[in-house]
């Protein structure tokens, strides 16, 4: 993996590092405006949150709720991103829109269904202390950073939903900018 900081995101795709369209190709069924996107990734992030919320609760027997879960959640973004990064073999690039709560990886890079499925999960299994919470409901700390890492994970899981439904076995995957594509590579 080639790391390269791409510093503020401009809000122009064409910014994006990309490689040319697959001859065939066919791109995921999903939001194609960005903000239409970011409403769908903000509803699926609230119910997650309310859902582990009520969990936690019921769990706990009490509120759970913690500002120093909060705080390391605010660690963790970076090292989440980076986690994506190192799933890629080549070139990949990190942004950031911080006016816009964003920070991303784009890597131009093929790689298989599994691959694809792995980047997105890696930062969720690595980051993801909330089972630990469930063991030990005294560490509410873990149930707020856990709720946050998953509820910000849900474009990560929106994209894995995809590639099992609609990618068929042997297919290759690769981002274009703010879409994701699909191809079966020739033999």
């Amino acid at each position: 993996m080639k790391f390269h900081y791409a510093g503020k995101y401009s809000g122009n795709p064409d910014d994006i590092p990309c490689l040319d369209h697959e001859p065939g190709a066919v791109q995921f069924k999903e939001a194609k405006d960005p903000k239409q996107l970011s409403g769908i990734m903000t509803i699926i992030s609230v119910a997650i949150i309310f859902f582990f919320f009520i969990l936690s609760c019921i769990r706990a027997r009490d509120v759970v709720f913690s500002y120093a879960g909060v705080f390391l959640y605010l660690l963790t973004i970076i090292p989440h991103e980076l986690l994506h990064a190192i799933c890629f073999k080549d070139d990949v690039y990190m942004f950031h829109d911080l006016k816009h709560g964003m920070v991303f990886m784009a890597g131009p890079e093929r790689m298989s269904k599994g691959h694809f499925i792995f980047k997105c999960l890696l930062p969720s299994i690595v980051l993801g202390p909330f089972i630990i919470f469930w063991i030990n409901p005294k560490l509410t700390v873990l149930a707020t950073l856990g709720m946050l890492g998953i509820a910000t994970a849900a474009g990560d899981f929106y994209n894995v939903r995809n590639a099992l439904r609609q990618v068929p076995k042997g297919a290759r995957i690769y981002q274009h900018k703010y879409e994701t594509f699909w191809y079966m590579p020739e033999k």
